[in-house]
């Protein structure tokens, strides 16, 4: 299970921490899931402006205002319960020879744009293929 602070990022990049956890395997499967109603993970390129630009997109998608039902916490906090809806809650790498098999320009991260809750676990998991 990895810690992750969200507090001064709404996406970090836990690529090196899930080519760790793969190196300890041989083939199959590595399972990366946050166990939080408001937040997901995804694959993407970051460090080139993608990872900004998904920001954008989902604060145009799921704008922080009252428009939502759910309505409890800070301004637009219904927004951080439909996320999971567009930025999945898992993602799933294959892994050979203890490396998970990315694209070049591809990396596994943490979106959170919950302002509420800035400590977030993600559990990782490995099925043998």
């Amino acid at each position: 299970m990895l810690d992750v602070d969200t507090a001064r990022r709404r996406i970090v990049d836990l690529t090196d921490a899930v080519r760790e956890f793969c190196g300890n395997h041989a083939d199959g499967l590595c399972n990366v899931f946050v166990p939080h109603a408001t937040a997901g993970v995804a694959i993407i390129e970051t460090g080139a402006g993608s990872d900004d630009d998904l920001l954008d997109t989902l604060e145009r998608l799921l704008p922080r205002d009252d428009r939502y039902r759910h309505s409890h916490g800070s301004p637009g906090h219904g927004a951080d319960h439909v996320l999971p809806a567009i930025i999945s809650p898992s993602v799933t790498v294959p892994v050979s020879g203890g490396e998970p098999l990315l694209g070049t320009w591809q990396s596994v991260v943490l979106v959170d744009l919950n302002r509420d809750n800035p400590r977030r676990s993600v559990r990782l998991s490995f099925v043998k293929g």
